[in-house]
């Protein structure tokens, strides 16, 4: 699970979403349920916002792919 949730698709996708649902929580809402929608939306935008920033130079220090297509491992390298 941990890769599927690193990959770059999926980080965009729970940024762009979560932020979206964020912003119009409060016109969908009232009171307590509006805050509460506002404050757990924009922190898993803002984790998963965080993880693209930091991720966002790796895929380009990456070295070349070995045989069978597979990337080596931290202490391969």
């Amino acid at each position: 699970m941990r890769p599927l949730l690193a990959s770059r698709p999926v980080l965009w996708f729970l940024f762009l979403f979560n932020l979206l649902v964020a912003a119009v929580a409060p016109f969908a809402a009232d009171g307590a349920q509006a805050v509460l929608t506002v404050v757990g939306m924009g922190a898993v935008a803002l984790g998963a916002g965080v993880s693209l920033y930091r991720t966002r130079g790796r895929a380009a220090r990456r070295p070349p792919a070995r045989r069978g297509g597979e990337w080596p491992e931290a202490d391969d390298v």
